[in-house]
């Protein structure tokens, strides 16, 4: 996939410096050599700086007013850069390539297309000419609260709803949930898809980082067992932000949900609700959410499940603090499955 993320923008790529220079011919060299000089070093200061390029050009601001640091968590950085034609938010990585953008412009994009939820919409993903790539998106100014637990639940189910894949379990790239990859090939099954993509991953990749065999042996007589699970369910591939926690959900300025930073991907509804433990949903979020997509049965005893694959992808992320966590669930669904 081109690391311009074509698809989300009409413009062509005619912000490279040769374009620019044809739009605004330097005088010649005999009528003004200075302002020739003067010119030509902005436009080759604007390709050493591909953010500036785009929003300076295809982000119709002519001036940048200011710039400041915005939070950005463990994995990239992050910046508010304040135009002329508005504001726009940018993340950075200087380690790792355009894809991780790619994949999460990608999610952004499908979450923001089903008119559901507020999602900040991504204008443009590219690499960084020191290494490393970025992606710059719409900049929403938040509220000072988190905002109404029961609009959430209803918009977040309302996404779930009406964005439905006819291609089964999956994704149209391979993603990131944190740094770890995120395999979405596109699978018929739902079952199959955890077990090996979800589940079936992390402990493979916990065995060859850890040497832990007693958590990947018994996590592989889990997923032998676990189909058990869904007699009675109705499944069907919803797209799923996938990585719903505290600091991925927040409002905007009149208290409307908005959620961020996805891992997206087609999955069972109940997937989202895997980092419960810690996105501080209340009643009224499971209230409202159940209102609009029912509760299927068993759903109490799936739990847990979807929140094993977070745990095992922060034993993965963060070490063996979160092996105790991984492992008590799975030692309660073999005693529970009598596995």
């Amino acid at each position: 996939m081109a690391a311009n993320v074509a698809l989300l923008s009409a413009s062509s790529p005619s912000t490279s410096a040769s374009s620019i220079l044809r739009r605004h011919p330097p005088p010649r060299r005999s009528a003004c050599p200075r302002r020739a000089a003067s010119r030509l070093s902005v436009v080759a200061a604007m390709s050493d700086d591909p953010i500036k390029e785009w929003i300076l050009t295809e982000g119709k601001a002519t001036q940048i007013t200011g710039t400041s640091s915005i939070g950005g968590g463990c994995i990239n950085a992050a910046q508010r850069y304040d135009t002329d034609a508005g504001s726009f938010f940018v993340k950075t990585n200087r380690r790792i390539g355009p894809a991780m953008f790619e994949g999460e412009a990608l999610g952004l994009k499908a979450m923001y297309d089903t008119k559901s939820i507020r999602v900040p919409l991504p204008y443009k993903v590219g690499s960084l000419p020191t290494g490393g790539s970025f992606i710059i998106m719409e900049f929403i100014q938040f509220g000072r609260s988190r905002g109404d637990q029961s609009a959430l639940g209803r918009k977040l189910a309302e996404m779930h709803k009406s964005a439905k894949s006819d291609k089964g379990y999956g994704f149209y790239v391979e993603n990131t949930i944190g740094s770890t990859p995120q395999i979405n090939t596109w699978t018929a099954d739902w079952i199959e898809f955890y077990s090996k993509h979800r589940l079936g991953y992390q402990l493979k990749l916990i065995s060859q980082r850890f040497g832990d065999s007693a958590i990947y042996e018994k996590g592989q007589r889990l997923i032998e067992k676990m189909h058990l699970l869904f007699d009675g369910a109705v499944i069907e591939p919803c797209l799923l932000h996938g990585d719903l926690w505290s600091g991925n959900i927040s409002a905007d300025a009149n208290g409307d949900p908005v959620i961020l930073d996805p891992a997206c991907y087609y999955g069972h509804n109940e997937a989202e609700f895997g980092m419960s433990w810690c996105a501080g949903f209340r009643g009224d979020f499971y209230s409202s959410y159940f209102e609009v997509m029912p509760k299927q049965p068993g759903f109490e005893k799936r739990r847990d499940l979807y929140l094993l694959y977070h745990y095992l992808n922060h034993y993965n992320l963060f070490g063996s603090g979160y092996r105790s966590s991984a492992m008590s669930i799975i030692d309660d669904y073999l005693r529970m499955l009598k596995a």
